[in-house]
């Protein structure tokens, strides 16, 4: 199957560099309404199957959309949302979002890393995982747009890839409504066969191009 694993648009949580992660969370801001207002041309020829949303609310407005051209109706699926920031959460300092993002990255050496207050790598991977594998179980042979949160879909996708490493999900930032694609199940793997740096909107899924390592950035993605 293929896994579009969509990260939401624009929050003023986003606006002000703030780790915003609690149920349900603010809504799009104008210019996140219109980013996702774009993702239906720009998924035009890919078929879609069925779409899931997180439980917050910034996934609904932007599935919304796609979900109106399609006549799909999303899905909540528990399990999806962003990595839980714990007592760091609507911090915007250096010192916390160096603590979120730095925790993030020590998962993949130390899996009972623990973000202050907040979720370990194995209560993050466990739940990710088993939310993909009941998409996957669903739509053995579909396309499904999984819309989910930057920080999540970035560590999962690189986590459960293949074809990533460590220094890769170091480096590779999500903007508000970039996608990353793989392909694959849940009994054979996933690769990753293309990891956008960009809006949906500039992005040209039909290409399938491979993960750019020479691309990236940091920062908190919530």
């Amino acid at each position: 199957m293929r896994l579009l694993l969509i990260r939401h648009g624009q929050t003023i949580d986003n606006v002000n560099g703030a780790l915003g992660t609690a149920i349900p969370g603010p809504g799009l801001t104008p210019l996140g309404k219109r980013q996702a207002a774009a993702i239906p041309d720009s998924l035009a020829s890919i078929p879609v199957d069925a779409i899931y949303v997180s439980t917050l609310r910034r996934t609904h407005e932007t599935a919304a959309p796609l979900a109106l051209a399609r006549g799909i109706q999303p899905v909540v699926l528990e399990g999806i949302h962003e990595i839980d920031a714990g007592d760091l959460e609507q911090r915007s300092d250096e010192e916390a979002i160096r603590s979120y993002m730095g925790t993030i990255f020590s998962w993949w050496g130390d899996f009972d890393a623990r973000i202050p207050g907040g979720e370990d790598g194995n209560e993050f991977y466990g739940r990710y995982t088993a939310a993909i594998e009941q998409v996957a179980a669903a739509h053995p042979t579909g396309t499904v747009a999984v819309v989910s949160h930057g920080a999540a879909i970035r560590t999962w996708a690189s986590y459960a890839s293949q074809n990533i490493d460590a220094e890769f999900s170091k480096t590779h930032v999500l903007e508000n409504t970039a996608v990353v694609v793989l392909e694959g199940s849940a009994a054979d793997g996933w690769v990753t066969t293309y990891w956008a740096d960009e809006p949906i909107g500039g992005a040209g899924l039909e290409d399938h191009s491979a993960p750019d390592p020479t691309a990236g950035g940091n920062g908190a993605e919530s």
